[in-house]
């Protein structure tokens, strides 16, 4: 068995990192038993209360529809798609004829997967009703 080295350079950021994550795990753990016994469990009467001024509150069900995470899901996807052109364009002289050919096909696939949805209609905006 080899002798722990205290002197070794990264020694330090072990400890810490050993001490920060110990005591990320209790004051999880801490927080989450201290909330389930200090918290009231009767809130729903309070939600439902007016505030100052308000209308009286009359409980809705929740209708979101499904076409609100599909426009933001695609829109993150060609968003993303598209911040992996700068570091090409960055580079585009390095890269040459291979990189120009490269992204031709990725703006290709990029296209083709916009037409995609497009045409399956994720793109159109429908009201709730």
């Amino acid at each position: 068995m080899g002798h722990m080295n205290f002197a070794h350079p990264y020694f330090g950021a072990f400890v810490f990192l050993a001490l920060s994550s110990v005591a990320f795990f209790a004051t999880t753990v801490l927080a989450r038993w201290a909330s389930r016994k200090l918290a009231r469990l009767d809130t729903e009467k309070l939600k439902l209360t007016i505030y100052e001024c308000g209308p009286k509150v009359t409980k809705q069900p929740n209708k979101i529809s499904a076409q609100f995470y599909l426009f933001a899901l695609l829109f993150i996807l060609f968003d993303v798609e598209i911040i992996f052109m700068f570091p090409w364009a960055i580079d585009f002289k390095i890269l040459g004829m291979f990189g120009f050919i490269e992204m031709i096909s990725f703006i290709l696939l990029l296209a083709i997967g916009f037409v995609y949805a497009w045409k399956k209609g994720a793109l159109e905006w429908h009201s709730i009703k």
